[in-house]
């Protein structure tokens, strides 16, 4: 199922013109705060009437100004998860589950409850109060509900922004197989670049209220222009596999016939992931090194070098992996004769690649 999105509206402060197709899968809207990323989500949930545009969801339109269309709410069949979980406080976790399969139109494939427990892993906390759960658990009680109605889009407004660290590692996997394993396509706003990079089928990115880009993660984190959060966030997206777990608490990874080395990761040996290597946590050297703790070396050749207005450069490295990004300064790009072609190693420290930056992959056709 695809998502076609024409809007225009001026708001105080912002004037939104953006147009975007978005594929199956998830789709990530980043930009810096009074982008319109929120704007744009309300609009199509009905929350916000726009002066114009057009909405539709697999050729289903759920407003066209043109035609003088506009569906309600109620009525355009979404799921739409806020940064907390907004569930009922009086009602159970199976009572705020059956409120949402309670909105799904009998004549429509339901999803089945017991499929959407066993995902999410909220089978033990049916009979609890939300007053009774963690951050994380209301979120995914949130997305079960979400489902449970059956949408056809699901709009995901930073779900993850209120909470820890910990419970962000604990949802993202179930944002995972909700990309890979359900066929509703997600409008998903963050301003994480770890997000992006495990989740993102596609990036819209936003700027003033106009969308200036859209692509795939790989080729928006690698744009310090675009790249959420700036140039901090710019990084390389490599897809690998599992290959062994060491009794030293290190997981080795093969990417595309090279290895890598993590800290231990709870993915089965065999599965296909895919990684973030942040350019800044990346180092270029003339020569092999040796004698160096660095545990991942990789060999390849400059493909492109981009340099700021500042001190710093972005190094795109060609390798066996894939692309790796360094920051680097611009007397390091002179000081090593860097240019287009010429070989390299890529040094990447393997504390360097966190838990945070480890997904699963998307699945083909997904």
């Amino acid at each position: 199922m695809s998502l076609s999105v024409r809007l225009r509206h001026q708001l105080p402060g912002i004037d939104l013109d953006v147009s975007f197709d978005a594929p199956p899968g998830v789709t990530v809207l980043f930009g810096r705060s009074g982008s319109g990323k929120t704007t744009i989500v309300n609009a199509v949930a009905g929350l916000l009437r726009p002066q114009a545009g057009r909405v539709a969801v697999d050729g289903w339109v759920l407003f066209d100004t043109e035609q003088g269309l506009w569906l309600p709410p109620h009525r355009r069949r979404l799921g739409y998860i806020f940064q907390e979980g907004r569930l009922f406080p009086h009602l159970t976790v199976r009572q705020n589950l059956a409120y949402g399969r309670w909105f799904a139109p009998k004549n429509t494939r339901r999803e089945d409850p017991g499929r959407v427990i066993d995902m999410l892993g909220i089978g033990h906390l049916l009979d609890r109060r939300p007053a009774g759960l963690s951050g994380g658990e209301k979120q995914r009680v949130a997305i079960g509900r979400a489902l449970l109605a059956s949408p056809r889009l699901i709009l995901a407004d930073e779900p993850l922004a209120a909470l820890d660290d910990g419970r962000k590692a604990e949802i993202l996997p179930y944002f995972e197989r909700l990309r890979d394993e359900v066929s509703v396509p997600i409008l998903y706003v963050t301003h994480s670049a770890a997000e992006v990079a495990r989740l993102a089928t596609s990036v819209v990115a936003l700027q003033d209220g106009k969308a200036v880009r859209h692509g795939p993660a790989s080729e928006m984190l690698a744009d310090p222009s675009v790249a959420p959060a700036g140039i901090r966030a710019v990084g390389a997206v490599l897809q690998v596999q599992v290959a062994k777990h060491h009794s030293d608490g290190l997981t080795e990874l093969n990417a595309n016939g090279a290895r890598l080395f993590l800290p231990r990761i709870a993915h089965e040996v065999g599965a296909n992931l895919r990684i973030r290597i942040p350019a800044q946590e990346v180092i270029l050297s003339n020569n092999k090194p040796e004698g160096l703790s660095a545990l991942n070396v990789l060999a390849g050749t400059v493909d492109t070098i981009r340099s700021g207005e500042g001190p710093g450069a972005i190094v795109s490295v060609k390798t066996p992996a894939g692309n790796v990004l360094a920051r680097v300064t611009r007397r390091s790009v002179a000081a090593l004769n860097l240019k287009p072609g010429s070989t390299c190693y890529a040094v990447i420290k393997t504390v360097a690649l966190a838990p945070q930056d480890v997904g699963g992959r998307i699945v083909a056709g997904s």
